[in-house]
């Protein structure tokens, strides 16, 4: 069983597809990808390594998605939901697609039309992983998340925003690279004991 967060973050591309339903209407739509499925990410490099992590196509099955906010670097005033009605989140192949109506809010308004413009172009969900949900392969350095148990929000962000994955991801690969770390020294002591042994 690997050590689990209470919470965690990761950042996507939107591919910021924000468009108007008509000339002044308030109906503002933004829509992309939170998340990609098996798709391998580089989330932690340590020591010439690359750690990556993969979502499985079945991750969001049976996740609490029943009370889902949208907002701008998981902060501020909720500018959609899908408890209103505002935010829908649905996986297909591809993996999460969100589409959020913004036009309810004047925060919302205005994020549209900064994503509209391309100032802000990435999105990252917070999440909650099942007990259980994830297994780490140690030959290829991969984490896979099998399971969501909940996902909190998804927010629009900017670039600094990625430094929160590398912060709640680095506990866990930091964690797996120094068991490696202490595996290969302890197989180095032991195959210098066995080669002690063989020349009494």
């Amino acid at each position: 069983m690997t050590m689990k967060h209470d919470k965690d973050f990761r950042v996507f591309t939107i591919e910021a597809r924000a468009a108007d339903v008509g000339e002044g209407s308030e109906e503002l739509f933004v829509e992309g990808y939170a998340a990609t499925f098996n798709s391998p990410t580089v989330l932690y490099s340590y020591d010439g390594v690359d750690y990556k992590e993969v979502i499985d196509a079945r991750a969001f099955d049976g996740a609490d998605m029943s009370d889902v906010i949208f907002n701008y670097n998981h902060g501020g005033k909720v500018v959609a939901r899908t408890r209103n009605g505002t935010l829908e989140l649905k996986t297909d192949a591809r993996g999460l697609h969100v589409r959020a109506r913004l036009g309810g809010t004047e925060d919302g308004r205005k994020l549209h039309q900064e994503i509209r413009d391309g100032y802000i172009d990435r999105m990252s969900f917070r999440f909650a992983i099942a007990e259980d949900g994830d297994e780490y392969d140690r030959k290829t350095q991969t984490r896979k998340i099998k399971q969501f148990k909940k996902i909190y929000d998804v927010s629009a962000v900017d670039i600094p925003a990625y430094d929160d994955t590398i912060i709640s991801a680095r506990s866990f690969f930091e964690a797996e690279a120094e068991k490696e770390k202490r595996a290969t020294a302890d197989a180095e002591q032991r195959q210098r004991l066995l080669l002690y042994l063989n020349t009494l």
